[in-house]
């Protein structure tokens, strides 16, 4: 069986978030097992849960919740990139990371990388 890793370093407001999106639930739809989505540099933005998009924008991280809820797709941030953009990781609830991003490391990475059979970035 196919299976799909993904690296996200866009941010939320990016077009090319939108086509990773696309990408992401077209897989998902044929029936691909998409082992996991990995936010790093301004990707990590996905996760952090104060950040606001103006409503007449695309809502990627609504998006991201959605196939996470629908898929349970995995959504992993890198911690160090979330951390260099502001988002605190290391208190106990993790109040600044929405609930439906794992905060990972790069070794979440490897081990997507050495699980699938491809990888895409965006």
């Amino acid at each position: 069986m196919k299976t799909l890793a993904v690296v996200v370093t866009t941010p939320p407001y990016s077009h090319l978030t939108i086509t990773a999106l696309t990408y992401v639930e077209t897989a998902l739809a044929a029936g691909i097992n998409v082992i996991g989505v990995f936010f790093y540099q301004d990707g990590a933005m996905h996760a952090n849960e104060n950040i606001s998009i103006a409503s007449d924008e695309y809502q990627a991280i609504a998006h991201w919740q959605r196939l996470n809820q629908q898929y349970q797709l995995p959504l992993h941030i890198c911690i160090t990139a979330a951390e260099m953009r502001g988002i605190a990781c290391d208190s106990i609830d993790n109040e600044q990371i929405n609930e439906a991003f794992t905060v990972s490391g790069l070794g979440e990475l490897v081990e997507l990388t050495t699980k699938a059979t491809r990888l895409v970035q965006f």
